[in-house]
């Protein structure tokens, strides 16, 4: 697993990667984490390398590859 922090991002917080499952997960800072299936190497790396982790996002990712919210994250709070 790799992961890396995006410190310039106001939407991304963190990213990582399952290299044998071709799987990331984006945690959102106000969203949330999800997960997204199938996603080549390459795609991870040139968004931890991005100069701006939101537009490439939605130019890149977004509506590109099957995803979902993490299971395993619990929400807590009245909107849970």
């Amino acid at each position: 697993m790799r992961a890396c922090r995006i410190k310039t991002s106001s939407m991304i917080e963190r990213v990582a990667f399952d290299d044998d499952a071709g799987v990331l997960s984006v945690s959102f800072r106000q969203t949330g984490k999800y997960v997204y299936y199938d996603v080549p190497a390459a795609v991870f790396e040139a968004l931890c390398k991005a100069t701006s982790a939101g537009a490439f996002f939605n130019e890149q990712i977004k509506g590109r590859f099957q995803c979902r919210r993490d299971p395993e994250r619990r929400r807590f709070g009245p909107n849970a």
